[in-house]
């Protein structure tokens, strides 16, 4: 097989079915391990709001935990929604997730950005849950994490990546997108049988 294939993950950090199809995920990869070439992007589910989020958006957000765990066996850890102030916001986790590629950290911070929000009821729409898990992930000091949250630069990375993601054949998060033969595929995702999704991939890079 040919190594010129791309596979690109495209996800929210604080995506809920994201999180649910960790498992999968993680088994994907390592069977595709050089089979193709792996590439994240994220994709911005909610824009930077300071605002508290609306009961009903939170209600609804509780159900949709409630739907992953009865279908996928995902746990979640409902704390979150009495100790921390929820906000619709995803974009400074997003930007975290920029910071971490640039060290070659961006698996681990969606999968601390993960167990923070979902297990350990932390909020990582705030930058400084950010920076603590940087800190933790040994990317950078708390300080200076935060710090280069806020840069302009970062905001401008952001929004050329969203803008670039929206181009792709998806339809919301979690997707891939499979870059081969000189054409972009997009590839279904299975939550429970990751071999489907191994198998659709296979098909097409065996073709180069």
């Amino acid at each position: 097989m040919s190594n010129k294939a791309k596979l690109i993950y495209i996800y929210d950090p604080m995506c809920s079915w994201c999180w649910g199809y960790a498992p999968a995920w993680h088994e994907l990869k390592q069977a595709l391990d050089g089979i193709v070439t792996i590439e994240y992007r994220v994709g911005g589910l909610a824009v930077d709001s300071s605002a508290p989020m609306p009961e009903h958006m939170q209600h609804m957000l509780q159900n949709t935990w409630h739907t992953i765990g009865n279908k996928l066996g995902t746990k979640f850890n409902f704390d979150f929604w009495h100790t921390c102030q929820p906000r619709r916001s995803t974009y400074p986790a997003c930007r975290a997730a920029l910071l971490a590629r640039k060290v070659n950290k961006e698996a681990q911070m969606l999968e601390a950005i993960q167990h923070a929000y979902y297990l350990q009821a932390r909020n990582p729409s705030n930058n400084n849950v950010l920076a603590e898990l940087a800190q933790e992930l040994g990317i950078a000091t708390k300080e200076d994490f935060e710090q280069q949250l806020t840069s302009p630069n970062l905001d401008k990375e952001l929004m050329t990546e969203i803008a670039r993601v929206r181009t792709w054949p998806i339809q919301g998060f979690p997707s891939l997108v499979l870059i081969a033969h000189g054409s972009i595929y997009p590839i279904s995702i299975d939550y429970i049988h990751w071999q489907l999704t191994y198998s659709t991939i296979e098909n097409i890079v065996s073709k180069l």
